[in-house]
């Protein structure tokens, strides 16, 4: 009988030039037309400094102790995970006050929301595609998710205060709209969407028109006014909630999110939900985690009075910065960001720069944001305060 051994000692079967090259196969022509994903770069090691991470928005520190416990004893990987994570589903249920079967879980906010994509807009038979309107500047796998989703994105700049104009984004709507995504705080410009002002958006929108809120910073947001996604879909047929365990949880690397809404989209949501995206470790994870929530929200906390001292630091020096209402914190440096980025690497620090529109600056430990504080002081090109 031939072991696993003997084939592997088989060597693979030759192939001419042309069939090796593949010629003849081609990626779907939308590829070539989407921007790459850029994940932030770690920093550049520099003699005598301590290096950060100020890139991609993580929590700067680890999952919770019992989290950490719960996960190391978590011994049932063999086996496929529970395909409706019942057991987060009905955690989240308690702490939202939302019926279970009103969330359909994803891997992260952007699995959930490719779920959302490919339930509601795409490129229809012999048709032109969907449209699917968000602000621009927002986050930058918008366009990607939405490309491939084989739907058409209308870009409505957001405002020089890195707020989202609603009555452009409105006016953008079309007979071919199905899908308008909401990002608030709004990544990477930092400011949220009031309740009053998405209320009175929602009244704009067409009833079959899905309005995504995409809260993936939602416990960060301090505001009074700050709308609430999960407070508003209970009255809108049409209202898609988003959220994550990747950034309050500090769960970035096991991959969790989910979206609420209801059951008339909910159920065709499940149809088009990935199976199995959400592994034993992941729910088990964010179980404990949502059980440990006055911890979490301690530490949450503490980011926000970073973030706090951040912006009255910039502004002391004065920058103009956004309102910040996320982790992080974004610099309109225009063309000067690609030389900010490189003076923030020389500083031991990684910032992820966009382009020539601006910098943002996600906030870590006390020590990496002192020496962006610092590093501000120094630097002359700076957004002046208005």
């Amino acid at each position: 009988m031939t072991s696993i051994d003997d084939l592997r000692a088989i060597p693979p079967a030759e192939t001419s030039e042309a069939e090796g090259s593949s010629p003849g196969l081609r990626p779907r022509g939308v590829l070539g037309k989407l921007p790459r994903y850029a994940a932030g770069k770690p920093p550049v090691m520099v003699d005598g400094l301590e290096s950060f991470k100020l890139s991609s928005n993580e929590n700067p520190l680890p999952p919770l102790p019992a989290v950490l416990a719960a996960i190391a004893s978590e011994t049932s990987i063999n086996r496929y995970p529970d395909p409706m994570t019942t057991a987060l589903r009905t955690e989240l249920a308690a702490y939202l006050g939302v019926p279970a079967t009103d969330i359909v879980t994803g891997a992260g906010s952007l699995g959930a929301l490719n779920q959302i994509l490919a339930t509601f807009a795409g490129q229809n038979d012999f048709d032109a595609p969907d449209e699917v309107v968000y602000a621009w500047r927002s986050f930058e796998a918008y366009p990607i998710s939405v490309g491939l989703a084989g739907a058409a994105g209308i870009q409505v700049p957001v405002r020089a205060d890195g707020t989202h104009d609603l009555e452009a984004m409105a006016a953008a709507i079309t007979d071919r709209t199905r899908v308008v995504l909401l990002c608030t705080p709004n990544n990477p410009t930092g400011p949220i969407l009031t309740r009053d002002e998405v209320v009175d958006f929602l009244a704009e929108v067409p009833s079959h028109v899905v309005v995504v809120i995409d809260e993936a910073y939602q416990e960060f947001v301090r505001r009074p006014d700050a709308v609430n996604g999960i407070e508003l879909y209970r009255d809108y047929g049409n209202v898609i909630v988003l959220r994550t365990f990747s950034k309050a949880h500090g769960l970035a690397g096991l991959r969790v999110g989910y979206s609420v809404s209801q059951p008339s989209l909910t159920e065709h949501l499940r149809v088009s939900a990935v199976p199995f995206a959400v592994s034993q470790i992941a729910e088990h994870a964010a179980v404990t985690s949502l059980r440990h929530i006055d911890e979490v929200e301690a530490r949450v906390q503490l980011i926000v009075d970073e973030r706090t001292r951040v912006v009255e630091g910039l502004r002391g020096l004065g920058w103009n910065v956004p309102e910040a209402e996320g982790n992080f914190v974004w610099l309109a440096l225009g063309d000067h960001t690609q030389d900010f980025a490189a003076r923030a690497g020389e500083h031991a620090l990684s910032v992820r720069a966009f382009g020539s529109e601006g910098v943002r600056v996600s906030i870590g430990e006390e020590t990496a944001n002192t020496r962006f504080l610092e590093l501000c002081g120094e630097y002359t090109h700076r957004p002046a305060a208005r």
